[in-house]
Parts: C-alpha cells; structure tokens; sequence
C-alpha cells in the first residue's frame, strides 16, 4: 500500500494527515499542532520557523508509526510571503495579512492604476491585505530591504523550498497576489514594473501535480526516509474546492478561518457586476477558476472563545446560542473585525451604533455571529445568481466549519436551498488528490470527485418551511 502526505496548515491550526486510495480513501491524522499570530518587531507574524519545525515533527511520527510515505504536498493560507537576499536567507518575517502595515495602501495603488483595469487583467477582488498593497506598502516603509530581494516565495512555497532547495510559485496561491494575469495565467509584468517591483524576485509559476523532486539528504537523515514532494493547489480554497462531491448546480462554502463562497468556472469573470459585488477569480486546479468571495468566516467566533479565555469549546457557544431569538446582526467583512483587540467588544460597539441590541451574554454574541455570517452568505449567494443568471439548486459547505449544525440549518432557512454538509477535511482531500493525480493512482478530479462521493458521509439540511 502506497501512502501520501497531506500538509495543511491553516490560521488557527496545522495538520498531517496520511491518505490511502484503494476503492475508497482512507485518511489518518498523524501529527496536530496550534498555529497563530505573534508579535514580532512590532509586526503581527507568522512563525515560520516553528511551523517548519512541526513539519518535521509530523514526518518522524510516520516513521515512528512505521508509514513512509512516497510523496507529501503542503497547503497554507493564501497573499502572505517570504523574500529571500542572494544568498536565499529570509530579508523579512513573515508578516501577516492581519498586520495593519497595508492601512491606506490599497486607495493610493488604485490611485495609480485604474480600479477597473486591475480587476480586467487579473481578476482578483479587492481586500487591503492582497499581496501587491503588503508588497507596495514594504518598498514604500523599507525601501532599502525591498532593493535587496531576490526571491519571492508565498508561505508554501517557502516550505517546499526549505525540503527541497527548488523555488517555484505555485499557480493557485499566486493568482490570490493580484499579480498573476487571469487570461495568460502567468506574471503581469506591466503592474508589476509599474508599481516599481523587480520581476526577477518572482519565481516561474508551476501547477499542482508538478513535481520539485525529493528532500534534501539533511532533512533525510533527520526524519530516517525519503519521498517525493509534489504541488498541490497550494492554496487551501484551491484544494478544498477540488474536495467539492459534485459540483453541477452547487455552490460551494469553503468554512473555516475565512469563509470562501462561489462556484467552479472554466474561465474568468472580470466583468463590472462582478468587479461591483467584489467577487474573485482565484486559479484553481487544471486552469479552473474558483469564482468566490472571501468572507471573514469563523475567525469571529475563534475570537470570542479566546475573548472568553478558551472557557467555552465550540460546541458550547453553539448549544449555548440554540434557542435564542437574538437577531442583531453585524457587517462580518468591516475591516474593524479583521484584528481588533477584543472582538466581543467590537460586535457590542457595532450594534450600538447600528442602534441595534447589543449582545451582552455568550450565547447572544455567540448568536450574533452566526445570524451575520448566515446573512452574508445569503447576500453572496443572490449576487452569484445575479451574476450567472440562474438559480443554483444546492450549497455545499466543506471544511471544519461544516461541522456547525446551527450555522448549516441558518443557511438552509435564510437560502431556501439544500445545504450538504462534507467532507470535513475538503483540504486535505484536495491536496492528496493533487499528489495522487501526479502519480497516476486517479486519472482526473471527475474520478477523484466520485471517488470522494462514495468515501465520505455529507448529511443534508432543508429549510424549516420546506420539510
């Protein structure tokens, strides 16, 4: 039996999971760990070093439970980064998208560009954290660091480099930079010259299922086996969306951190509704365009549990909010909820001057945050029909979030459309796909896609006035 490795590491949490693929696929958690923002040299970062360290955590227990695998792909976040001097030695931390550096950027680069050019060349909605205004913003603040890059990796690039001493960007996660071309697919150099960036720091962009060989013998001797690293979407959406059962009719909600709606498309949308609605064309696998808006997602509930000081699991803010006829809602994707310092009370404060009740009690602020995110994924969902001119018969949510049955049932009521709930791990599925594409184990995501529909339980809610 051959084994791959799926590496997923999200905002709040990283993990290792072992997949097999025989009649059905069979998945094994090996290794967990935390993940989150700390503060570094006044910035909020990402510790790098510490997830890499973890990595290697995860692979000496497959050899320790006497698994080698063949082959092993990482998937993060998307827009953040690393740049690397000539003698490929970080210039930077790996500042987040929740660090305020970007505040202002993206008005002043629109200023430069016009709104409607940017968004016809590279298809990309506009959010204050995209890479090009965090890029812009650090020539603009640190000119004389800027100069002395030579190579640009996106967090898993970054990753792969350090297993295998190859450099590449992969597609699905460039394309999120606002840098990448929709149409050519590949670098747009005319935004990238014009905003006063070195082409050269970019990498060629290669696909997933592409292959940047096997680990450097140090990290060999350290975990005791060798394997294969290969691209997966790189991206985590790019990968849960390949983890999408089916996928006609559907729209998907990829849920987790950041909740991310929209449909499969084979080509891009850059059209000015679309531009207007701020909806994205983000890569996906075989030149797929994941047509979707980000929205902010359980980040909000994550903050409040650590607002209540971790008193209450997940499970509890949901139980405790069942019942509760508390209707206030807030704007999820106000900027004030991207990294406030509490967030239980910047929900307060929005209430009370949106001259709403403010919740006061967990399961009231509990119930705040999934009545607003239930309402704008509904708003998403009439604008991609307003898009498409068309109704779509179901939403397919996957992800960590799918396990919120609370949220589900909302989502049925206020849509009026079937909700299927699975695959829970969607990334980790995505990215094992990927790898065993590239060793010929599936021949194509349609065979992947069924195969997972056989593999894994999705449970349906139906709105209350349709049962």
């Amino acid at each position: 039996m051959n084994y791959s490795l799926a590496v997923d590491i999200g905002a709040s949490s990283g993990r290792l999971i072992i997949g097999e693929c025989n009649k059905k696929i069979h998945l094994t958690e090996i290794h967990r760990f935390e993940n989150q923002i700390i503060e570094k040299n006044g910035q909020f970062c990402w510790d790098v070093d510490a997830l890499f360290s973890e990595i290697k955590t995860g692979l000496k227990k497959c050899r320790e439970a006497g698994i080698e695998p063949v082959s092993m792909g990482i998937d993060t976040w998307a827009v953040d980064f690393v740049l690397l001097d000539e003698h490929d030695k970080p210039l930077t931390d790996a500042v987040s998208y929740r660090d305020p550096r970007t505040d202002g950027v993206m008005e002043e680069v629109i200023e430069q560009f016009m709104k409607e050019r940017l968004y016809l060349e590279t298809g990309i909605q506009f959010q204050q954290f995209n890479t090009i205004y965090q890029l812009y913003a650090l020539k603009k603040q640190h000119p004389d660091i800027f100069k002395k890059a030579k190579s640009f990796l996106m967090i898993p690039d970054y990753f792969h480099f350090l297993l295998t001493g190859k450099k590449a960007n992969e597609y699905t996660n460039a394309t999120t930079t606002q840098l990448v071309n929709a149409f050519t697919k590949k670098w747009d150099k005319d935004i990238i010259e014009a905003l006063g960036f070195n082409p050269d720091m970019f990498q060629e962009i290669k696909l997933p299922t592409e292959s940047l060989g096997k680990l450097k013998s140090e990290w060999v001797e350290e975990v005791g086996f060798d394997l294969e690293v290969i691209l997966p979407a790189t991206h985590d959406t790019g990968s849960a969306v390949v983890a999408v059962p089916k996928v006609a009719d559907t729209i998907y909600l990829s849920s987790g951190t950041w909740s991310l709606i929209g449909v499969e498309n084979s080509f891009p949308i850059c059209v000015t509704k679309a531009l207007d609605y701020n909806f994205t064309n983000e890569g996906g696998m075989n030149y797929q365009f994941r047509f979707l808006k980000n929205i902010m997602g359980l980040w909000m509930i994550q903050e409040v549990r650590r607002n209540y000081d971790n008193r209450y699991s997940f499970a509890q803010l949901v139980e405790l909010s069942k019942g509760i006829s508390f209707k206030s809602t807030v704007d999820v994707n106000d900027p004030r909820f991207l990294k406030p310092t509490n967030m239980i009370k910047e929900i307060q404060r929005y209430c009370q001057e949106t001259g709403q009740q403010a919740p006061e009690h967990p399961g009231e602020v509990a119930k705040c945050v999934f009545e607003s995110l239930a309402e704008s994924y509904t708003s998403a969902v009439a604008e991609i029909e307003d898009i498409f001119e068309k109704d779509f018969k179901s939403i397919n949510v996957i992800g960590g979030g799918c396990r919120n049955e609370l949220l589900n049932q909302l989502i049925a009521d206020r849509t009026k459309k079937d909700v299927f709930a699975g695959p829970i791990e969607a990334t980790a599925i995505g990215n094992l796909v990927a790898q065993w594409m590239a060793l010929g184990e599936i021949e194509s995501i349609q065979q992947a896609r069924k195969l997972i529909y056989d593999s894994f339980d999705v449970k349906r809610y139906v709105s209350a006035d349709r049962e």
